[in-house]
């Protein structure tokens, strides 16, 4: 079963005088918020900052809206490792050359980690996937794919560093990844001129729950 068109009912329900691309954009914003902050024992100014966003944007729609959307997320993600918000963008005609935004159809993204992972020759390592710029996560979603579909957890053994300068994808990859338990980090910038690194500002950086330790 696929809570896709149900999303994407919902964001349309919500659009009003706003566009579906503006309600979408809002809704994984708060979602990147929710499960980040939820993952800080320390409320830092970087925490105030963005819990102050987080209500700032909630404040123009209805209570529970963005919860229930949140939820089929959740349970679209639950059995079908895929790039789900990709496909909500796509599928909802969201993208356009007006925003210069479109995302990969998963099935390439599967192509494309079958010639970077092989279960064959997998010896139990750790494996470190940098991905410069990770969009929506679906290149990250499908090497975790094929690892869970070759019996190996992901979960343990994966570790990903994404960067992507545009800070929608920043929140998509991030709600993605942290929803499938992965240990990643997440960072906004341009990776060509201004990379992820040690010292990093944290204003720009995303931590999933597994990287910060709250999932074990």
């Amino acid at each position: 079963m696929t809570y896709i068109s149900d999303i994407i009912s919902m964001i349309s329900d919500m659009s009003g005088a706003r566009s579906e691309y503006e309600v979408f954009s809002d809704w994984v914003h708060c979602s990147a918020i929710a499960i980040q902050n939820a993952s800080c024992i320390l409320h830092d100014k970087v925490w105030h900052d963005r819990e102050k966003d987080y209500l700032q944007i909630m404040s123009k729609y209805e209570k529970d809206h963005f919860h229930n959307m949140f939820a089929y997320l959740c349970l679209e993600l639950e059995d079908n490792i895929h790039d789900a918000l990709g496909e909500i963008y796509m599928q909802g005609e969201m993208g356009a050359k007006s925003t210069g935004q479109f995302f990969t159809p998963f099935h390439l993204s599967e192509l494309t980690a079958s010639t970077a992972f092989n279960p064959k020759t997998y010896n139990g390592e750790v494996i470190r996937l940098n991905e410069p710029s990770i969009g929506g996560g679906g290149m990250v979603l499908a090497v975790a794919k094929k690892m869970k579909d070759a019996g190996i957890n992901y979960q343990k053994k994966l570790r990903v560093v994404g960067q992507d300068l545009d800070w929608k994808g920043v929140y998509m990859s991030y709600v993605q990844i942290s929803l499938l338990g992965i240990d990643g980090i997440i960072a906004q910038g341009d990776t060509l001129c201004d990379p992820y690194r040690t010292g990093y500002p944290k204003e720009r950086i995303y931590r999933t729950p597994r990287n910060m330790g709250a999932l074990l």
